[in-house]
């Protein structure tokens, strides 16, 4: 009777393949993991990996997890034989938690104080964790799943490392990776876009991300920025285009540079960024650069509100406080029946006939301007 195999079923993919117990000691971490997608690591610098995980992804947490409940056999690692290792593509922070339990001299020698201590029975527990064997191209699906579109994701950049390395390096289509971790809001395509119009701008020396005026990068304001036809044109980009490298037009690459400075800032400069929060302040970015004026008056320095006004024009600005007056005098007027009477502080019948003189002048100043023969 033929022995019946079984497969490690996981969300939007199958990898036909057992977990085995592989020895710790023969086991790397990833210097590809889209967490250190902003750091220069290689295979060979497994101290540095492990000092970057251990100070910025949280591996003191499933140390401390680990230390107390074990190793849970069930979030088996996944790793692929490159160059004769066995190099853990899935798993990275625990492998580093693992790494670091059973070896207090490693732990003390990447700068690590905290770590729990374990007896030795205990740390001959983890000698070996469950691996499946793999390959990047099988294990794509899984991988995106649960960190791009799923309950684990990572932050916006290491996502959008994730999908480059698939669409540049696997030549998976963009397309394809959105549908199976069910993107439906072009999200992976967007991420993708402004990650290659970020490097362009660090690879052309006019951004480093090491200079924003904020310690957070806010990736999104990006990527998010990119989808408005004034930023695409200011760039130079269609708005089917820049999902390649180096997606900006040589002609525009002053101009990157100067939407990266009003996104983030110069911290060597001294030159805040005029975006804060992308509502109201990228919208507002987005309308100014869709006029010549406006951008001349950022590109002088002059508040983002400032360039706002004057990108929109006498006409717009005209037109937009007339509206809003008129919808604030109504909503005054509803207040009225309720909101005052002979008991009621006088002061508001004096500003109804301040209200009452500036509406005669506008009528008067658009009567005047429509009648002028000059």
């Amino acid at each position: 009777m033929a022995k019946k195999t079984t497969t490690t079923k996981t969300p939007q993919t199958a990898i036909a393949s057992e977990p085995e117990l592989l020895p710790v000691k023969d086991l790397y971490l990833d210097p590809k993991n889209p967490r250190l997608a902003s750091s220069e690591v290689t295979m060979e610098d497994q101290d540095g990996i492990l000092r970057i995980l251990w100070r910025e992804r949280a591996v003191n947490e499933i140390a401390d997890s680990i230390a107390a409940s074990g190793f849970w056999t069930h979030e088996m690692l996944f790793a692929t034989q490159e160059n004769g290792k066995w190099v853990v593509i899935e798993g990275n922070r625990r492998l580093a938690a693992v790494k670091l339990l059973r070896d207090p001299a490693l732990a003390k020698r990447i700068g690590v104080a905290s770590i729990p201590l374990m007896t030795s029975v205990d740390r001959e527990k983890l000698a070996k964790l469950p691996v499946v064997k793999c390959t990047r191209e099988s294990i794509w699906q899984y991988v995106g799943f649960k960190h791009v579109n799923g309950p684990q994701d990572w932050d916006s950049v290491a996502k959008a490392e994730y999908v480059a390395r698939l669409h540049n390096d696997l030549k998976i289509d963009l397309e394809k990776i959105a549908t199976t971790i069910g993107d439906r809001h072009e999200t992976v395509k967007r991420m993708y876009r402004g990650l290659m119009v970020l490097k362009q701008a660090e690879s052309e020396g006019v951004f480093d991300r090491k200079n924003c005026y904020s310690t957070r990068f806010a990736y999104s304001h990006l990527w998010t920025g990119l989808g408005y036809e004034s930023v695409q044109e200011f760039l130079g980009l269609k708005s089917s285009g820049g999902y390649k490298p180096n997606p900006v037009p040589k002609a525009k690459v002053s101009n990157l540079g100067e939407l990266m400075l009003w996104l983030y800032g110069d911290k060597k400069a001294g030159k805040k960024p005029v975006v804060r929060s992308q509502n109201p302040d990228l919208r507002n970015l987005v309308t100014v650069l869709r006029s010549a004026k406006g951008v001349a008056a950022l590109r002088k320095g002059l508040p983002l509100t400032t360039s706002v006004d004057i990108s929109k024009g006498d006409e717009q600005l005209l037109r937009e406080s007339m509206v809003e007056g008129e919808a604030a005098l109504r909503k005054a007027v509803s207040y009225v029946p309720t909101g005052y009477g002979p008991s009621k502080p006088s002061d508001l019948r004096d500003t109804a006939k301040t209200i009452r003189k500036l509406a005669e002048s506008l009528d008067r100043a658009i009567y005047t301007a429509e009648n002028d023969d000059t």
